[in-house]
């Protein structure tokens, strides 16, 4: 079931959206993140993802805007409130494709939009543009074959460490959306190896999770049990584009103790499995109600503000737009060079690094040296 049926005036109007939020990703991209993400990373990585979180957040503010003011979304929160400034994970379950979006509603009110971050499948990273933001904002990729993303998993929770550097990390350990078919394999699985049977989510994957904790734990504030329920129904990314669906999206948010998760792979793993065994029966209460326990945990979006932002964004990529086809030809090779390193350092996975560390690589070195010798 859908909440709204499309109609012509809705198929224009989505599809204006979809314009409108291609091209100015792809100018803020070109002109603005490439020079915050790649050219002050030369000098310094803690300001070079300060500027590249400003310059992605006035992108990705066009999102909640268009899910909550345009298509008339009601986005309610419950549980906990998270507070503002702490470095985070977050645990949330995989309805489906677009799940991760709606973190945004969130990310935004807590002024942290341009510091989320995701594991997400490796494919998404092929797309075109939206590829190049994930890669530039430091999403990280795996494939779901742990022996090829174990060390990429490792390599990147390292270089996030640094507790000067805001975070909000999100993780989805189910590894999919879920879907009919995959709830009866995962409940299958879950009956010949004595596991818990669950009806609303599937067997979480402890190995990821794990790795994040391992990597994280003496560096993060909390970790945030976000549980996702949609009606009439879960959509998909092109519902949210025309506004076809849902009518309600509810987002219910519990905050963990990092010490009460085990330090051990094994305690883990039988850790998220009660996690998301309650997860399971509050998806089934809110299936039955229609609402998660202690609702209005978050106001609503300032419209003004999102209007501002929305004016501004549209502004630059106007301006940006016009210099590229309208203005000097050295605007065209700028943007078909930027265009082509983004293919290749997203391909390899390639950021730079400041080169300042590699000076005082090589005095280190050098002091160790002369005190050896």
């Amino acid at each position: 079931m859908k909440h709204r049926a499309i109609t012509p005036l809705r198929f224009v109007r989505g599809g204006i959206c979809l314009l409108v939020l291609i091209s100015t990703a792809f100018m803020m991209l070109v002109y603005f993140g490439f020079m915050s993400a790649v050219i002050f990373r030369f000098f310094s990585i803690h300001y070079s993802r300060k500027m590249t979180s400003v310059v992605f957040a006035s992108w990705l503010a066009l999102w909640p805007f268009l899910f909550e003011k345009i298509n008339k979304t009601k986005v309610v929160f419950s549980g906990e409130t998270v507070p503002i400034k702490e470095r985070i994970l977050l645990l949330a379950n995989h309805r489906t494709e677009v799940d991760w979006m709606y973190l945004w509603d969130l990310a935004l009110r807590k002024n942290s939009l341009g510091y989320i971050k995701y594991v997400l499948k490796s494919s998404l990273m092929k797309l075109p543009i939206f590829g190049w933001s994930f890669h530039i904002l430091e999403f990280i990729p795996v494939q779901r074959k742990w022996e090829i993303d174990e060390p990429i998993m490792h390599q990147m929770l390292s270089t996030l460490k640094d507790r000067h550097d805001p975070l909000w990390l999100a993780i989805f350990p189910e590894g999919t959306d879920f879907t009919e078919q995959k709830c009866i394999r995962s409940q299958k699985y879950a009956a010949e190896h004595g596991l818990p049977i669950l009806n609303n989510v599937l067997l979480p994957k402890t190995k990821g999770f794990f790795a994040c904790i391992d990597e994280l734990r003496n560096t993060l504030d909390a970790v945030y049990d976000v549980t996702i329920g949609y009606k009439p129904s879960c959509p998909f990314f092109l519902d949210n584009v025309y506004g076809l669906n849902p009518s309600e999206v509810h987002i219910h948010i519990r905050r963990l103790s990092l010490s009460n998760i085990p330090d051990s792979e094994a305690g883990t793993g039988t850790w998220l499995m009660d996690t998301f065994c309650r997860k399971d029966k509050l998806l089934t209460e809110f299936y039955s109600t229609g609402h998660f326990p202690n609702e209005g945990t978050e106001n609503e979006l300032n419209t003004n503000n999102c209007l501002v932002n929305v004016i501004a964004t549209l502004t630059l990529t106007t301006i940006c737009t016009f210099l590229t086809f309208f203005s000097f030809v050295w605007f065209k090779i700028y943007v078909l060079l930027v265009c082509v390193y983004f293919t290749f350092a997203t391909k390899l996975n390639y950021r730079p690094l400041p080169i300042f560390c590699f000076s005082n690589q090589s005095l280190k070195h050098n002091n160790i040296k002369q005190a050896l010798d």
